[in-house]
C-alpha cells in the first residue's frame, strides 16, 4: 500500500511549486510542528499487562489550535497519523475555520477488546498526551474505531487531571455532556451538500443519479440516507465484510437494520453479493470511498467506471491513481473539501462549549450548509480559473491561507 505520508508530502510539494511558496515556508509546512509517540500500558481483563503504541501529531497551529481525530486500528502507524494531521491542516483552512491540523491514534485491535479494556486504554493514553491537548492547544475528535463514548472518557480524564470541567477539550461527545446536535451525521451530511453543489454547478438533474459507497460507517451511512431521500439511487455498498449490488437500488433503512442485526452488509437479502474489490468496478455516476486511505490506487484506478468520485474518507486516492483518473476524465472531489462536514460541526461544538450556549439541530445544519457551499464554490471557481483539478485548487487555497497566517505571525526567536 502507498505510504500516506509520502502522498501527503508529494501533494504539498506540487502545490507549493504552483503557488510559488518561499523555501523556508516549504520546509516548515512540509513537516509536523510536533510529534509524540507514547507507550500505553493497559491491564487486560485476564490480568496481564499489554503495552500499546499511541501517537499524537500536530502539523500546524498557525491558524488556531490543532484539530483532528483519534483512531484505534490494528494498522495505525506514525506515518499515517502524520499524513492525516497534514490533511487536517488543509481541510480546516479550505473551509476557513480557525483550526490547524492534528491527529492521533493507537495501534490496537479495538474490535477484540472489551468495554473495560477500551476505557482503561483510552484513559491512560489521555494521561500520556494531556500536556499537549486542550481547548486552546489541540482538540481531539472521533475517527476510525472511536466514538462519542471514547470522547467522553478523554474529556473526563483530562478534566480530572486539570481539576476543572473542560468539555471543549474534545468534540464528538454525547449530547448529555456537551456534544452538539448534528455531530454524528455531520461528515455524511457534508458529503451530501458537496455532491448537491457539484451537480447544481454542472446544471445537471440529480434524479435517478446512481451512487456506489465503499464503507458503511457514519459517513457512508448518513450520506446514503440523505442522497436516497433526494432521489439518488444507491446501487452498491460495501463494508469490511464484503459488498452488495442491486442496479434497481438498495433500501438504506432496511440495510441499516440488517447491519445492526448481523454486523454485515452482505446479509442484506435484496442484492447480489460481490467481492469487496468489486465495489470499485460498478458503473455509476458517483463513487463515494468512505473507509480508509489508499483504497483507489494504481491497481484499480483503470477499472473504475464512475463519473465523479467524492472522497468521504481521508486520502482514499493515491497520487498515481489521481493521475490515472484525471487522464480518464473522472472528476475527484477531494477529501479536504468533501468530508469537512465533521470538522465544521466539531468547530460548532467547540464554540458552543466555550460559550456555554447550545444551538438547535436546524441552526447547526443551516450553518454547515452555508460553509460547505461557500467552500465548494471557492474551490470550483479556482479550479476553473486556473485550469487545475479540484484537489489542486483546494490545496492551493488551503496552503496559501496557512502560509499567509504563518508569515503574519512571524518567527519568534
Amino acid at each position: 500500500m502507498d505510504n500516506p505520508w509520502q502522498i501527503a508530502q508529494k501533494q504539498f510539494d506540487v502545490t507549493a511549486e504552483m503557488i510559488g511558496l518561499e523555501d523556508w515556508l516549504r520546509r516548515l509546512l512540509r513537516e509536523p510542528k510536533k510529534v509524540i509517540v507514547v507507550s500505553v500500558p493497559v491491564r487486560m481483563d485476564n490480568g496481564n499487562v499489554k503495552v500499546f503504541e499511541g501517537y499524537r501529531v500536530q502539523h500546524s497551529t498557525a491558524r488556531g489550535p490543532a484539530k483532528g481525530g483519534i483512531r484505534y486500528h490494528p494498522d495505525a502507524n506514525l506515518d499515517e497519523v502524520k499524513a492525516l494531521s497534514m490533511w487536517m491542516t488543509w481541510k480546516c483552512a479550505v473551509v476557513d475555520i480557525p483550526f490547524g491540523g492534528g491527529k492521533g491514534g493507537i495501534r490496537c485491535d479495538f474490535k477484540s477488546m472489551s468495554h473495560g479494556e477500551l476505557e482503561r486504554m483510552t484513559r491512560r493514553y489521555t494521561l500520556e498526551i494531556a500536556g499537549i491537548i486542550g481547548p486552546t492547544k489541540d482538540i481531539p475528535a472521533p475517527d476510525v474505531g472511536t466514538d462519542s463514548q471514547i470522547m467522553a472518557w478523554i474529556m473526563d480524564t483530562y478534566s480530572a487531571v486539570t481539576g476543572n470541567y473542560i468539555p471543549a477539550v474534545v468534540t464528538g461527545k454525547p449530547l448529555q455532556i456537551g456534544g452538539s446536535e448534528g455531530r454524528k451525521e455531520a461528515t455524511g451530511k457534508g458529503v451530501y451538500f458537496t455532491i448537491l453543489s457539484y451537480f447544481k454547478h454542472k446544471k445537471q438533474s440529480i434524479k435517478g443519479k446512481k451512487v456506489v459507497i465503499q464503507g458503511f460507517g457514519n459517513a457512508g451511512k448518513y450520506a446514503a440516507l440523505l442522497l436516497e431521500k433526494d432521489g439518488f439511487t444507491i446501487i452498491g455498498i460495501s463494508d469490511s465484510t464484503g459488498a452488495i449490488y442491486n442496479p434497481k437500488g438498495i433500501k438504506i433503512n432496511k440495510l441499516i437494520e440488517t447491519k445492526e442485526r448481523t454486523k454485515s452488509v452482505v446479509d442484506y437479502k435484496d442484492a447480489e453479493k460481490i467481492s469487496g474489490s468489486g465495489i470499485f468496478e460498478i458503473e455509476t455516476d458517483v463513487l463515494i470511498p468512505a473507509a480508509l486511505e489508499s483504497v483507489i490506487n494504481v491497481e484499480n484506478a483503470d477499472k473504475i467506471h464512475a463519473k465523479v468520485i467524492c472522497e468521504a474518507a481521508n486520502g482514499p486516492v493515491t497520487t498515481e491513481a489521481d493521475s490515472i483518473l484525471k487522464d480518464r476524465k473522472i472528476t475527484v472531489i477531494p477529501d479536504i473539501l468533501a468530508n469537512a462536514g465533521g470538522v465544521i460541526v466539531s468547530y460548532f461544538e467547540w464554540v458552543q462549549n466555550l460559550q456555554g450556549y447550545y444551538w438547535t439541530k436546524e441552526e447547526v445544519d443551516t450553518r454547515l450548509k452555508f460553509l460547505m457551499e461557500k467552500a465548494f464554490n471557492k474551490v470550483i471557481h479556482t479550479a476553473e480559473e486556473r485550469n487545475v483539478s479540484l484537489r489542486t485548487a483546494a490545496l492551493m487555497i488551503a496552503v496559501d491561507r496557512v502560509a499567509l497566517a504563518t508569515k503574519l505571525r512571524g518567527i519568534y526567536s
